[in-house]
């Protein structure tokens, strides 16, 4: 790997390394979000024993195991990248010797190893201390949702690259932005489990990307999927992966074609 990139991976982490008291907070409120639908889903469940696939325990550490993983995945690349278009300093980027989109996925990269450190894993500790959160006992699952969890920062992070360089198109994508972040959540299982949607939604849903964000690896974690089942749905992570690359690459060579400055 190339060193620069490390370089801006790592300028990234001690960046947010800086700011780390926001991240406190941040545990606050995923654990305070756990516990709205920990509490949520009892409720739902009652006395029966199964919804959707998932037991009531299963839900619980779905839900647990969900949040935290976002805490990992999420960034604001989109966000970074449109700033730097509707300003102009994309202009500079462009006679770097270096390509632009993978800076922005390794400073996003650099993000998630400190959100890694600093959010999930403290955060996953207090979820587990507060609620009955079940982890898993087989080693391949431990090793299959931690190989996932990595392809989920990378899908996620090329939605959200894709996303921002919309604003090349469009000037003010923020709408775009908002309904991007909306999507994700809802259509990835990180609200209600994809198993959960009427069957037509929950089919639609799974022949999109977003699955492979959160619902996948939950399914794995909580033990709903197993053994050569890991394989199976890893599998379609690295699909998904190989497949956002091309509209990534075709928009991104697109953009540079199209680009003027605003202001002055």
């Amino acid at each position: 790997m190339n060193s620069a990139f490390i370089d801006f991976m790592r300028i990234r982490f001690l960046t947010m390394l800086a700011y780390r008291v926001n991240y406190y907070s941040g545990i606050l409120i995923y654990t305070l979000n756990i516990g709205v639908y920990y509490f949520t889903w009892q409720a739902i469940y009652g006395s029966s024993g199964e919804i959707g696939g998932f037991t009531a325990a299963q839900m619980t550490t779905y839900v647990a195991v969900s949040w935290m993983a976002r805490a990992f995945y999420f960034n604001n690349l989109d966000r970074e990248i449109a700033a730097d278009i509707r300003d102009g300093s994309i202009a500079i980027q462009f006679i770097r010797p270096i390509n632009y989109v993978m800076v922005k996925m390794m400073q996003g990269l650099g993000e998630g190893i400190f959100r890694f450190l600093l959010l999930m894993i403290p955060g996953m500790l207090i979820a587990i201390l507060l609620f009955p959160v079940q982890l898993p006992t087989a080693p391949s699952a431990w090793i299959g949702f931690l190989v996932m969890l990595f392809f989920s920062f990378l899908i996620n992070s090329q939605i959200n690259v894709i996303t921002g360089l919309a604003a090349f198109f469009v000037e003010n994508n923020e709408g775009m932005m908002r309904m991007k972040r909306v999507v994700v959540d809802l259509f990835s299982g990180l609200i209600i489990p994809i198993s959960l949607y009427p069957d037509w939604m929950s089919a639609m849903m799974k022949v999109l990307p977003f699955q492979a964000i959160t619902y996948l690896p939950g399914s794995v974690f909580t033990g709903r999927v197993q053994g050569t089942g890991i394989w199976n749905v890893l599998g379609i992570q690295v699909l998904w992966f190989v497949l956002l690359l091309l509209p990534m690459v075709l928009i991104w060579r697109q953009a540079r074609k199209r680009l003027f400055v605003q202001g002055g």
